[in-house]
């Protein structure tokens, strides 16, 4: 493990990084989601448009690796991947990410701002699931509720009449969107999942460069697949068009892609800094936490209503993040035990000596 300077932090240092990091996640998810459902709100209509910022700021990325990388990472390992696996490692990765921001896109653009976020929330409960199988995870009691319960919040959406919607969208299209939503949710955990196994299979190894290195290669990846979509799609042809009819002016269609590249980029940092301060787990609950945030944001933006079923989708949710948390604070009072255990053991076992 590499001797990062956070590793040298004092206690109350370490929780201030922690909190901006989960500031970073939150307003950052929040104000992407917001902006995005406020780009087809004003009569933007691109979805490749809407796939390729949420990656094409990855340049950002680069000014917190170049800073914060340690010195003593420059050496290589023996045991480290050929360049071949690597790029190949990333190129899939990048790939599921266009098509993971791709239903996301489509998702949003059928759906309000608060359903979208509450449907989005049942990513936890796929990452139970897909942990299982892939990461080793168990599968306790606790972990089984929070998916059952995260479960009931979609199928409540499922059937909500959501009327409010945009546009009063038609029931196939808001079963359309959906769908994409519930599967992108799916596959963003499963990404989640591949990653986690790629640092313990692949690159052997989950230091904040090689995280961030993950980040921004699949994000390249990523926005040149979203790329490759828009002209073979046609849809830049009408982007000229999409600048001319933004409701809120051509200025502020430019800076609405901007700063909607520019915040999802802002929570990439919360997400990579929390993966590397804390755990992988505990930055995608964070996440799932903003999802469950969202929705109120979206009430005062965009006057989405809350009608009583969307409230009770939310109070779910909230629940099953609750069981979730409350089963990995367990877990880290027993790893804790453990470790003091085996410092006592060894202490032990030097003063026999």
């Amino acid at each position: 493990m590499d001797q990062s300077p956070f590793l040298k932090l004092n206690r109350w240092k370490w929780w201030l990084l922690v909190a901006i990091n989960v500031f970073f996640l939150i307003a950052g998810q929040a104000a992407a989601v917001l902006l995005g459902r406020f780009y087809y709100d004003q009569g933007g209509n691109s979805k490749w448009m809407a796939t390729l910022v949420q990656t094409a700021g990855f340049p950002i990325l680069c000014i917190p690796y170049f800073i914060l990388r340690p010195s003593e990472e420059a050496s290589t390992s023996s045991t480290s991947p050929s360049i071949k696996t690597v790029a190949l490692l990333y190129i899939v990765l990048g790939v599921v990410v266009a098509g993971d921001n791709m239903l996301y896109s489509v998702g949003l653009l059928y759906l309000s701002a608060s359903t979208y976020s509450l449907i989005c929330a049942t990513q936890l409960a796929f990452n139970a699931v897909f942990s299982y199988f892939l990461n080793k995870q168990k599968f306790t009691a606790l972990i089984l509720n929070s998916v059952v319960i995260l479960s009931l919040s979609a199928a409540l959406i499922a059937v909500n009449d959501d009327s409010e919607g945009p546009s009063v969208v038609s029931n196939g299209k808001f079963l359309l969107g959906f769908l994409c939503t519930l599967g992108a949710s799916a596959l963003y955990s499963l990404l989640l999942s591949l990653m986690q196994l790629s640092f313990q299979k692949v690159l052997k190894k989950e230091t904040f460069s090689v995280v961030l290195e993950m980040q921004i290669y699949t994000s390249i990846v990523a926005s040149i697949v979203s790329t490759v979509g828009l002209f073979a799609s046609g849809e830049w042809k009408s982007l000229h068009h999409e600048m001319e009819i933004f409701s809120s002016g051509r200025a502020s269609y430019v800076l609405t892609l901007v700063w909607t590249a520019i915040t999802w980029q802002v929570c990439a940092v919360g997400v990579v800094g929390l993966i590397f301060i804390v755990s992988s787990l505990f930055s995608n609950v964070i996440s799932t936490l903003s999802l469950a945030v969202t929705p109120l944001a979206a009430l005062v933006v965009f006057h989405d209503k809350m009608n009583g079923v969307k409230i009770i989708a939310m109070l779910l949710a909230l629940c099953g993040f609750a069981s979730y948390i409350y089963q990995n604070y367990l877990d880290d009072i027993k790893a804790r035990r453990s470790r003091t255990d085996t410092d006592v053991q060894e202490t032990h076992d030097n003063s026999s000596c």
